[in-house]
């Protein structure tokens, strides 16, 4: 690798809205998100499902009779 031409990287304090913090390696000092693992829906589970009442076919035999 050439020298001089990568950015300096340091420890970083990744710090959520939720509260949790990481430490990481970064170009910058201090990193601020809205969401992260520990609090996305998607990661936690309480993501409400839709589950659907019926396969298409069957909402096609329900709305065409057939």
């Amino acid at each position: 690798m050439k020298t001089g031409i990568h950015p300096n990287t340091q420890k970083a304090r990744i710090q959520c809205g939720c509260g949790a913090t990481y430490e990481v390696l970064s170009t910058r000092k201090q990193i601020n998100v809205e969401i992260c693992a520990n609090c996305h829906p998607f990661y936690t589970g309480s993501r409400t499902m839709r589950i659907e009442a019926g396969s298409r076919i069957d909402r096609f035999k329900k709305k065409y009779g057939r």
